[in-house]
């Protein structure tokens, strides 16, 4: 029970950082002047993009965090201020520099973009998505790496399908739409974020757990 609520919390935590309500109108904005059939094809670059990062993440996080001399504890309280960060941005419905730089969203804007650079990596599967996942992948053996990959399928599967009806959903919803919905997943990330950050410094810091 307590793995599958671990895992729960993980694909909640994913979803919320990956945020598809948030890339719905980056998207649709890209896509304007495309025609269905490269519209889809960018959909498909984004997602197995995204797929690949956080996959490589889970995979070899732990091997990068012993290179790097990081211990755990540490890099939860790190990657959780990156989190809150992040969900502070979304409780304001703002992309937010931590996903995206000014240069970025011009590149953007300019529509010449492949997909990889910069709408997978980093508005997608950005700081916030990398770290989540590789604190997750500490806690387990060969099992616990494949159930997270099953997990980072799932969130990607997700993506794909927002991404494939982004203009139906944008149409839809409305800009207050996508930014209520935003709003919501900002302050379940702000949550999670402040719980991880909260065990790391435990961990760090035993005398506070007394």
């Amino acid at each position: 029970m307590i793995a599958l609520q671990e895992y729960l919390r993980y694909l909640v935590t994913l979803t919320a950082v990956l945020d598809p309500f948030l890339a719905i109108p980056i998207f649709v904005g890209v896509t304007a002047a495309r025609d269905e059939a490269a519209t889809r094809r960018l959909a498909n670059v984004v997602t197995i993009t995204v797929f690949l990062v956080l996959a490589g993440a889970a995979l070899f996080g732990e091997s990068l965090l012993k290179v790097l001399g990081a211990s755990l504890p540490a890099f939860r309280v790190g990657g959780g201020l990156v989190l809150l960060l992040m969900a502070l941005a979304m409780l304001n419905a703002k992309v937010g520099e931590m996903r995206q730089t000014r240069a970025e969203a011009a590149e953007l804007e300019s529509r010449e973009v492949s997909g990889v650079v910069p709408l997978a990596v980093p508005l997608l599967a950005g700081p916030g998505a990398i770290s989540t996942t590789i604190i997750a992948a500490q806690t387990g053996g060969v099992a616990h790496l494949l159930a997270l990959l099953v997990c980072i399928a799932l969130v990607s599967a997700l993506l794909w399908g927002m991404l494939r009806i982004a203009h139906a959903v944008g149409e839809r919803m409305g800009t207050t739409g996508l930014n209520v919905a935003t709003r919501l997943l900002g302050l379940i990330l702000a949550a999670i974020a402040i719980e991880t950050m909260a065990d790391g410094l435990k961990e760090l810091f035993p005398g506070l757990a007394s």
